[in-house]
């Protein structure tokens, strides 16, 4: 499993690849993890990108909360693997994102690669810098959802 951090801000050269920065291929332990999926994020206007092992944990459980003889369920799971696709590396460490991909979030020359945890999140510049929290609203989402003290808050 990996465990990405950090936010670049990465170029996209004519033919619509990213290169991946030298801090996240660090991250990456073994061989196989340079297959990756990426996909629409269901909740932001962003791609998702997960190398292959992180995708099929988040695979395993979707599988044990959905039954796909449900039809409710059937269309969730049509939804959620719309669009998605698998991508490698070249050799020069740059990953072609399908092009239906890239105009579903309107990428055009630069991108945001900003990483959370076990995935990567693919942003336009624009998208990225206009979404970005406020420090109180960070401030209280924080308190919300972490129940800090606010004496810990003031002196973040």
């Amino acid at each position: 499993m990996a465990n990405f951090i950090g936010e670049y801000i990465c170029k996209v050269d004519s033919k619509g690849r990213i290169l991946l920065p030298s801090a996240f291929l660090r991250r990456l332990n073994n061989p196989e993890e340079l297959l990756f999926v990426v996909k629409k994020d269901i909740y932001e206007n962003c791609l998702a990108l997960y190398i292959q092992s992180d995708w099929e944990n988040e695979i395993s459980v979707i599988r044990n909360k959905l039954n796909p003889f449900n039809k409710e369920h059937n269309n969730f799971l049509r939804e959620f693997y719309k669009g998605t696709a698998e991508i490698s590396l070249d050799n020069a460490n740059r990953m072609l994102i399908p092009k239906r991909l890239f105009d579903l979030i309107n990428i055009k020359s630069e991108v945001y690669l900003i990483g959370i945890d076990t995935k990567i999140e693919i942003w336009t510049k624009e998208t990225y810098e206009n979404n970005c929290l406020s420090n109180s609203e960070f401030e209280n989402l924080a308190q919300k959802l972490l129940g800090l003290p606010d004496n810990i808050q003031n002196n973040a």
